[in-house]
């Protein structure tokens, strides 16, 4: 079989992992490589890079690694300059950088909710705003945006500002892709809910289970009807399809990712 993403080119931020295993932007990486894309694979710390280049295998040939800071616009431009150079052109745009801060308006301070805007909608913005005009001069291109459940439901925590900005890209996706629909612009969203990732046990025991991450992580799975934890493989596949030729009469929409989650009324 002709694999899915020969000679296309794609970026991809929030390519690395704060820890080992399988993380969203990791994951797509790696399987767009594996499915013949050329990447960009993008993080802010490039240390974080060295795994995605391990697990990627032989497709890691295929995969050039990129430091950018996605909160600003001059590293973006710069992001999306040099895979023009690297590569000749973009074809797919994966905006995968995000993260999650404890609280609600009355706890969280204004610094904290102003970085989060940062992390997880300005920076989809920003990619948007310096890759979408070679996608419109070649009319030609697909974004693939990743949200969160906490965008469309409350999921167990008050996380204001992350909840906020998540329902934010995916208004954010609907309007771009309607806006550009007629110039060969294709834009959708993947929401994933309460996968195991990396960031679990790095971050989420430490700030809503006192560091038992076993605890966590049988919180977690109980609100998943399927009854266990995905990863950021399966969000992959719900990526590479929607960035693919299949979904080519797929815009301006949102796969859920979650097991099930979001579909119970309790």
């Amino acid at each position: 079989m002709t694999p899915r993403f020969r000679n296309k080119v794609a970026i991809v931020t929030g390519a690395g992992c704060v820890g080992p295993g399988w993380g969203n932007g990791r994951a797509v990486a790696v399987r767009l490589a594996e499915e013949g894309a050329y990447v960009l694979a993008v993080d802010r710390d490039p240390e974080r890079l060295a795994e995605t280049l391990e697990r990627a295998g032989p497709a890691r040939a295929s995969i050039k690694t990129w430091t950018a800071d996605v909160t600003r616009s001059d590293s973006v431009a710069a992001m999306a300059a040099a895979c023009i150079e690297a590569f000749g052109t973009i074809d797919v745009l994966v905006n995968n950088v995000g993260g999650s801060a404890p609280g609600g308006p009355v706890e969280m301070t204004e610094d904290v909710w102003a970085t989060q805007v940062d992390l997880n909608l300005k920076s989809v913005f920003l990619a948007c705003k310096h890759v979408l005009p070679t996608m419109l001069a070649r009319r030609s291109g697909a974004i693939v945006n990743l949200a969160s459940t906490s965008g469309l439901r409350w999921t167990g925590s008050a996380q204001v500002a992350y909840a906020a900005t998540k329902a934010g890209v995916i208004q954010l996706s609907r309007v771009v892709a309607v806006q550009h629909a007629a110039q060969g612009v294709r834009v959708n969203t993947v929401v994933p809910g309460q996968l195991h990732t990396p960031m679990v046990e790095t971050r989420l025991a430490g700030q809503r289970a006192g560091g038992d991450v076993d605890a966590l992580l049988a919180q977690r799975q109980k609100r998943i009807p399927l009854g266990f934890m995905g990863d950021g493989r399966d969000t992959a596949a719900a990526v590479l399809f929607l960035a693919s030729d299949e979904a080519r009469f797929i815009t301006g929409t949102e796969i859920v990712v979650d097991g099930g989650m979001t579909a119970r009324c309790d």
